[in-house]
């Protein structure tokens, strides 16, 4: 998903849910933020490195591939864009290699979902930001793994795009400084590499940005299903997604006793029904416009657009043994506990992929 999504849906989401302008804001601030806190961020903030929620093209150009830098890589992607669904999932007559990285396949409604949701539960409105990310991301990069891998992340010619007057084939071309065009389907895509563990086999990288975009309809062949075809609704995947949002978010809140899967709030959101099915719909590289109209009219507040820098000041200037209280300093520390905590479960199920995560304190 997108900035649209992460921040401005967020923020409808959280507002629906019943928290407050400033909370709401908060939450979403802190949900796009997982997009933006490279390494290269924090080492200008002279933040802890391991707090990494994501990885800047320049960061990973030159990186030498081996077993420490792809361990390092899976922790940052699978723990905050592409959720495993089953760590433990049965495959017969595969690898070891081959069902480690089968497993790591995201899809929604997984038992690190409702972790990653618990996790967030009592503790700071940015980990409620960081989950409602994470829970969002397992709609729109399902069926794709965040760890290098041609054999489960590539994509091939037959790719079609689903439109109400029939089909027509995605044209995939990698050309960095081409836009997409989403009006006649021509798309950006990364560059085609045999190895297995290139970085261009990272995700949905292969696919490019369709998959975020929630107006597309399409089905594949991915080589993980036996060459099966894959459909992929995001327009209703995305109505969900924004439903189960809520849900959590009131279970969050503490208007719900329980988080449980496979629950969404369509109640509580069906007034803004058609309005969100709309906006989902529309043909567009990015719904900002729209979703920032929505929440503006939720709650009667200016909504500010996502400055990257809001909150780097603070913590750059807070004395030592306090920077954990600043806005970015709370939000270092829920990254670092839902990164421990996806790694660990993936350690634990005995996959080596994505190693283990070394708690480093603030200073």
């Amino acid at each position: 998903m997108q900035e649209d999504f992460h921040y401005y849906a967020t923020y409808c989401a959280a507002y629906i849910a019943g928290y407050s302008h400033k909370e709401a804001y908060d939450i979403a601030y802190s949900a796009q933020f997982v997009d933006c806190c490279s390494r290269t961020l924090l080492s200008k903030i002279k933040a802890p490195s391991i707090a990494a929620t994501t990885q800047l093209q320049l960061e990973m150009m030159d990186l030498k591939i081996s077993p420490v830098v792809l361990q390092d890589i899976t922790r940052i992607w699978a723990s905050f864009h592409f959720l495993p669904y089953d760590l433990n999932a049965p495959l017969r007559f595969r690898t070891q290699l081959y069902k480690w990285k089968y497993r790591l396949i995201c899809n929604p409604n997984g038992k690190l979902v409702e972790d990653t949701v618990n996790l967030a539960s009592n503790s700071s409105i940015q980990a409620v930001g960081i989950a409602m990310h994470v829970l969002a991301d397992t709609w729109a990069h399902r069926y794709f793994a965040g760890t290098p891998s041609l054999v489960i992340n590539n994509t091939n010619y037959h790719f079609y795009e689903l439109l109400e007057n029939g089909e027509r084939h995605v044209d995939f071309k990698h050309n960095p400084v081409a836009s997409d065009d989403v009006i006649n389907g021509h798309y950006t895509n990364s560059l085609y590499q045999s190895n297995e563990n290139s970085i261009m086999n990272l995700g949905h990288g292969r696919a490019g940005h369709f998959p975020d975009y929630s107006f597309a309809r399409y089905k594949y062949l991915p080589a993980w299903n036996d060459y099966k075809e894959v459909l992929k609704d995001n327009p209703e995947e995305y109505y969900q997604a924004f439903c189960q949002m809520v849900f959590a978010l009131q279970y969050l809140r503490g208007s719900q006793e329980f988080f449980e899967l496979n629950r969404y709030a369509y109640e509580a959101v069906a007034p803004y029904e058609k309005r969100i099915r709309e906006i989902l719909l529309r043909r567009q590289i990015n719904g900002n416009a729209d979703w920032k109209a929505l929440a503006e009219q939720l709650s009667g507040e200016t909504i500010e657009d996502f400055d990257i820098e809001k909150y780097q000041q603070e913590y750059m200037a807070a004395p030592k043994g306090q920077k954990e209280t600043t806005f970015l300093g709370s939000f270092i520390s829920a990254a670092i506990a839902q990164k421990t905590m996806v790694t660990t479960a993936i350690f634990k199920s005995g996959n080596l992929l994505a190693g283990f995560t070394k708690i480093v304190p603030q200073k």
